[in-house]
């Protein structure tokens, strides 16, 4: 097996314990809470192929909604910023860069990569919370839990993008 493969499938383990045994018990002011294995597809480097990408992160989200009670809330939204990762990548992407670039803050530069994450969290969080509200009744309430997760959530992805930079 490739080295690749086991360092996927060991953070696949890490995000998957990490996010039902804490952070889905974190509700900050009773709506922000963080998805921070939403890190997890943004991490895919840029020569990475597809459908790969789409299988790690439907199974990742399965495997979250199945310990969350989420039935297919997670493996939708996740699917979906898994399809779209690449072509949100792509104008990010240094000219002069190699084939199999990985997002960072040292490969892409800082203001690139937080703006990077900040619009694959926002695809998230808007497509993960309003499959699980699955209406807009209450609007304000559901721009509160959007905009608190989007914010916690890129929060901690900046934090654990620092903490094992290399």
């Amino acid at each position: 097996m490739s080295t690749d493969f086991m360092k996927r499938a060991m953070a696949f383990v890490v995000f998957c314990l990490v996010q039902v045994l804490v952070l889905n018990h974190i509700h900050l002011l009773g709506f922000a809470t963080p998805l921070l294995y939403v890190d997890f597809a943004i991490s895919f480097r840029r020569n990475y192929p597809k459908w790969a990408i789409l299988v790690w992160c439907f199974l990742l989200g399965l495997v979250i909604d199945i310990f969350s009670n989420t039935p297919g809330v997670t493996a939708g939204a996740m699917t979906l910023l898994a399809l779209l990762q690449p072509y949100l990548l792509n104008p990010f992407i240094p000219r002069d860069s190699t084939d199999d670039l990985q997002p960072s803050m040292r490969t892409l530069g800082v203001t690139k990569f937080i703006t990077f994450v900040i619009i694959c969290v926002a695809i998230y969080t808007l497509t993960f919370f309003a499959l699980e509200a699955f209406s807009f009744f209450n609007w304000e309430q559901w721009l509160l839990t959007v905009g608190g997760s989007l914010v916690l959530t890129v929060v901690f992805v900046l934090v654990v993008e620092n903490m094992f930079a290399k």
